[in-house]
């Protein structure tokens, strides 16, 4: 969605006043959360490896634990949630508004394959954490070839 940014200054004839009255009755009773719920918005999100491990740390403040899914093979990784405003919110008329709320999905590649049997994943004071284990290189295998009469 492209914004049109609208500067009015405060030198504006009775005209602009009345410009500036209709322009706040449209969106300044509408609240920011109104606009925000079909949004989505991205968590920050590291992630990094160690010589045995990959691990991701994400921000995702004020997301319940419930509300989260994560989706792993060995190649990527599916984070996603959904961030509600707190009730007390709701009829409220905001005057800055810059927490993002709604749903969230970020799907990272990862640098190595992974064993998906050894995951953990954690969350503490709005930092989820997910270690993965790197898979072991795979030994190569040697095929006899047989002839078909056998």
């Amino acid at each position: 969605m492209d914004y049109i940014k609208i500067r009015l200054s405060a030198d504006l004839d009775q005209a602009g006043k009345g410009l500036r009255r209709t322009l706040d009755d449209i969106f300044g009773g509408a609240s920011p959360i109104f606009y925000q719920l079909s949004r989505t918005w991205k968590p920050q999100m590291d992630l990094f490896e160690t010589a045995d491990e990959i691990k991701i740390i994400a921000t995702v403040a004020g997301v319940e634990k419930e509300s989260m899914e994560i989706e792993i093979n060995e190649r990527a990784v599916r984070i996603s949630g959904d961030r509600r405003p707190p009730s007390s919110v709701s009829e409220a008329t905001f005057c800055l508004a810059e927490i993002q709320y709604g749903k969230f999905e970020r799907i990272l590649f990862l640098p190595k394959p992974i064993d998906t049997e050894r995951v953990s994943a954690s969350l503490s004071a709005g930092i989820l954490q997910i270690t993965m284990v790197k898979q072991r290189a795979r030994k190569s295998l040697k095929v006899t070839i047989r002839d078909e009469d056998e």
